[in-house]
């Protein structure tokens, strides 16, 4: 679990550091330009590591399902090969996905110039074309179905058979232990999964500018924010700690 928690925080800084200097910069200095390579370089990196973060939340869902429903057998299903594996698979999904679509947007003839957005996210740079970009919608579509469906599907059996193991615990306080070390991975998928679907499963009527800025910010700020917070808090050794802290500060 450490392991996947160590690739996810890595993933989540550089995806935060592809989007947050140039949305500053562009907050400093309105109205800054951004070449187009430079546009494909954020959006492949940014759908990338997306998709990877995606993918790693459901290998570690698949961590706690092997941990409870296969205790004695964790360390051999679990390998230190079959985590870098794993890991692997993940940030290999991403990388196709993102240059599947990003090939299929910029090579669209652009007539606009400017993105009406705070970074070179896939729709917005989609309605700088100048044809009918139907195609482009199925491609990106199709794609956000594979990588926001599929993980959560895997997620959700994961959970189906945790829950089912949990329950045949005899004791109250067991499943309450067990049920636990669930609690911060299941709250960060369902914060990040939220979001994702919202803004990419939505039907394109109901796209505003305003809700689409809400939804960005959410989920490459907020929630990149709020995953340590929530994992840093499940962890008895960081409670007491931050216990200690605020005791001696209010002493």
């Amino acid at each position: 679990m450490y392991f996947f928690l160590s690739m996810l925080a890595t993933s989540e800084t550089v995806y935060t550091l592809v989007i947050i200097p140039r949305m500053l910069a562009s907050l400093i200095t309105p109205n800054q330009p951004i070449s187009l390579p430079g546009c494909t370089t954020q959006m492949f990196f940014f759908v990338t590591l997306a998709i990877n973060n995606c993918f790693l939340l459901t290998v570690m869902g698949y961590d706690r399902y092997v941990a409870i429903c296969n205790p004695l057998r964790y360390t051999v299903i679990m390998s230190k090969r079959a985590c870098i594996q794993l890991m692997c698979a993940a940030f290999g999904i991403g990388l196709a996905m993102a240059a599947i679509q990003v090939t299929s947007i910029f090579t669209l003839p652009f007539c606009h110039r400017v993105v009406g957005h705070f970074f070179c996210d896939i729709l917005p740079v989609m309605k700088l074309s100048c044809i009918d970009t139907t195609v482009n919608e199925i491609i990106n579509f199709v794609v956000s179905l594979f990588v926001i469906l599929v993980p959560m599907g895997l997620v959700f059996i994961s959970y189906v058979l945790i829950i089912s193991t949990i329950l045949k615990i005899a004791s109250a306080e067991g499943r309450k232990k067990t049920f636990a070390t669930c609690a911060s991975h299941l709250t960060v998928v369902i914060i990040h999964y939220g979001c994702a679907s919202i803004a990419y499963l939505k039907p394109k009527s109901d796209n505003s500018v305003e809700q689409d800025l809400l939804l960005s910010v959410t989920y490459t700020i907020i929630t990149p924010l709020l995953n340590p917070v929530v994992y840093s808090l499940r962890n008895k050794e960081v409670k007491d700690a931050l216990h200690r802290a605020v005791g001696r500060n209010i002493s």
